[in-house]
């Protein structure tokens, strides 16, 4: 096993991520959990700076809304989010960026 094979390993026995599906590739995917703030609070950090990035270049590119006047930000799916000639400008990350904010939306329905 490699070194990050063994921080993960790590990680997912003490709780602080998930496997959260499977890509493309046939790659596992990998989630926080909200224990990992308690376990390594600087890689948390540096993940939710990097997903409120990923947020906002949506938003800039007007895939999804932002309720920032919100008590807590609220995230939406604007049409374009749904058209394939504009998925297909995006880059890899804002495609994988958008399916995931897409699949914890349709978690939070159900």
């Amino acid at each position: 096993m490699n070194k990050d094979n063994d921080e993960i390993e790590k990680l997912i026995l003490a709780g602080g991520i998930q496997v959260a599906g499977v890509d493309e590739n046939g790659e596992l995917l990998y989630q926080f959990t909200p224990k990992m703030k308690d376990i390594n609070k600087h890689l948390y950090e540096d993940h939710l700076n990097f997903v409120n990035s990923e947020i906002m270049k949506l938003w800039e590119s007007g895939y999804v809304n932002i309720d920032l006047f919100a008590e807590e930000p609220i995230v939406t799916l604007t049409k374009k989010a749904f058209i394939p000639d504009a998925l297909a400008k995006l880059t890899k990350q804002q495609r994988w960026s958008l399916e995931e904010i897409k699949r914890l939306l349709k978690r939070r329905e159900v």
